[in-house]
């Protein structure tokens, strides 16, 4: 096939792959280009016995269907498990306690009134401030940041123990920097419409139980990476040049193409696109990333002497010391491991510890079984460790990041034939990148008239 039939992929994670399999099911060649030994991006899973854990996301949310209809595509539908959803209970370290989130949270808005009332989890100060919320009229709703819009609903105490450890979570960011408007728009658009988002989140129609929060696959989500990669044209070179009419130079040779998909990281793409658009090199290099660090650790259940909590805990950051959280693998989802075993990954890093990963893994080690030991009461030595190193791999959606966002969809969309994709610009979870990954290809097959 001719260059200007040929797509370039750059990047062999969850996004570019995707790509890559709508591309030659459609009959298009392609090439990705992945620097890496592996491929998968974040997507990493390892076995240890009978043991199967993921370093990086270990699931994806079942309300978004991107992901799950395309592994039904990929034939491992019946490979699909859910979380144990009736033992999802998610603990806050509170003043050296773990106290249960209440039931109902949406983030830090309740759709239950009593299981907030009762819980230890705020002061009466502060649920009286989320009842006073109630009384909230519509006004005008701009975008701010996410601490400032939830100390506006309900005060510093619900950013401290609700919004701040579950956003940290997901993101590793910081609420003071992230904008609610690209980060949390559903709520801002019930600011708009109903002032108070508790009166919108207790009037809203409760949608009908559709299984599990989350899903993943039996073997690990590298199940589906291996699925979407077979027969694509991998070639594992770094891309160091792309120049005006998509001539890509890789691993000292040149090839010729009609369409580039870059699917790496924003600052990635940036450096590539220096002599294309150097305004929109700019931009892309300006979205911030934070870097995170995952343990898991394997337990003999015989010795495991903590605290067994739920799925997990959070640590919020007033009271963390360097472990922002931890999951009872083995909990959260069956087949992870056999009943006289526990998996526990924990969680490091973020933009408030970026030093994390600069540690040795025997200093990682020592500094995770310390803070289990305050936390969960763990003195057991654990039977298998590993560790999972993620520098500069999520993006962080900060004030401005919407308009940042269409200026680059506009430059972008200006050069004919290039196309982006990956976690930078309209969702970071693996349901996002696959929706945008596949809207790249889309638009490819599209114009190549298949």
């Amino acid at each position: 096939m001719t260059g200007s039939k040929r797509v370039v992929i750059v990047g062999g994670g969850i996004s570019g792959l995707t790509a890559a399999y709508d591309l030659k099911r459609a009959g298009i060649e392609c090439v990705v280009f992945e620097k890496r030994p592996r491929l998968g991006g974040v997507i990493e899973t390892r076995h240890w016995e009978d043991c199967t854990f993921d370093n990086g996301p270990d699931s994806f949310i079942s309300q978004k269907p991107e992901a799950l209809a395309l592994i039904k595509e990929l034939g491992l539908g019946e490979d699909v498990i859910g979380s144990n959803d009736a033992l999802r209970t998610t603990y806050i370290l509170k003043k050296g306690r773990l106290i249960a989130l209440p039931d109902g949270m949406m983030m830090m808005v309740p759709s239950k009134i009593m299981p907030v009332l009762r819980s230890p989890l705020l002061s009466w100060a502060a649920k009286i401030r989320m009842g006073a919320e109630l009384l909230r009229r519509p006004g005008p709703s701009t975008d701010r940041s996410v601490a400032d819009f939830v100390r506006d609903h309900f005060g510093q105490e619900a950013l401290d123990y609700l919004a701040e450890p579950l956003l940290s979570g997901v993101y590793g960011g910081d609420p003071a920097r992230m904008s609610v408007a690209s980060v949390l728009p559903r709520f801002l658009e019930m600011e708009a419409r109903r002032g108070s988002l508790v009166r919108a989140v207790l009037s809203a129609k409760r949608p009908p139980a559709g299984g599990p929060l989350f899903r993943t696959l039996k073997g690990g989500l590298s199940e589906m990476v291996e699925a979407l990669s077979r027969g694509i044209d991998v070639r594992h070179e770094e891309v160091q040049t792309i120049e005006t009419g998509f001539r890509v130079r890789a691993g000292g040779g040149w090839i010729e193409a009609g369409h580039v998909i870059l699917a790496g990281p924003a600052w990635s793409a940036g450096a590539l696109l220096g002599e294309i658009d150097p305004e929109l090199a700019r931009l892309l290099k300006e979205i911030p990333y934070s870097s995170s660090l995952t343990l898991t650790l394997v337990y003999r259940e015989s010795e495991f002497d903590g605290m067994r909590a739920g799925f997990g805990f959070l640590a919020p950051k007033r009271e963390r010391q360097r472990l922002g959280a931890a999951t009872f693998v083995s909990t959260k989802f069956p087949f992870r491991a056999p009943a006289d075993r526990i998996l526990l990954r924990c969680f490091f890093g973020g933009v408030n510890d970026e030093a994390m990963l600069q540690e040795s893994d025997e200093a990682i080690l020592g500094i995770a079984r310390g803070e289990l030991k305050r936390i969960l009461g763990v003195t057991a030595r654990p039977l298998h460790q590993a560790i999972s190193r993620w520098p500069q791999a999520m993006a962080q959606y900060t004030l401005g990041h919407i308009e940042r966002s269409a200026e680059i969809k506009r430059r972008s969309a200006a050069i004919r034939g290039l196309h982006l994709a990956g976690n930078a610009y309209e969702g970071i979870g693996i349901p996002d990148c696959i929706r945008i990954a596949r809207a790249a290809a889309k638009a490819i097959i599209s114009e190549s008239g298949i």
